[in-house]
């Protein structure tokens, strides 16, 4: 019986050990661009968020900052009519509703919900684009052998 009581990762690897089980990545793929900076070290390099150093990064942005702003204009933009504007926001009607009232209980939320759909489908777009693929493979344990203690004790 052996004992199953440690995880054996890069342990025994990076001791030399040839027979050292090695870690498996995600199931994605890897692609020319994000092969460019797989050798970045970016706990120690500086990163910077406004000007991006790859397309897919700065692309991104884009996608991030536009629809930040889709967004603040949807939420507070009827909010703040109705605060330097309250006579012509509760003059007129929109389907029998004051207009301040149904663009701040109907327009804000939908528009929000709107814009994570619309923001969901560019971002697919984006990652077909550059080849990414967010697919994960996982695989069940094929045996008795190969299943995990979760409690992190030894499999009897």
């Amino acid at each position: 019986m052996t004992e199953k009581d440690t995880h054996n990762s890069t342990d025994r690897a990076a001791a030399g050990d040839d027979d050292a089980p090695v870690a498996e990545t995600d199931g994605g793929t890897v692609t020319q661009a994000a092969q460019a900076h797989r050798q970045t070290d970016y706990l120690d390099s500086e990163v910077n968020l406004l000007k991006p150093s790859t397309r897919f990064m700065r692309d991104h942005l884009k996608l991030v900052w536009g629809s930040f702003i889709a967004w603040v204009l949807t939420t507070w933009g009827p909010v703040t009519a109705t605060f330097l504007a309250p006579e012509m926001m509760t003059s007129f009607s929109i389907l029998g509703f004051p207009a301040h009232y149904f663009m701040v209980g109907f327009l804000a939320p939908t528009s929000s919900l709107v814009l994570a759909a619309i923001y969901a489908n560019r971002r697919d777009k984006l990652d077909e684009k550059y080849g990414i693929n967010t697919a994960t493979v996982t695989e069940a344990p094929s045996g008795a052998d190969e299943a995990t203690a979760t409690d992190g004790g030894v499999q009897e």
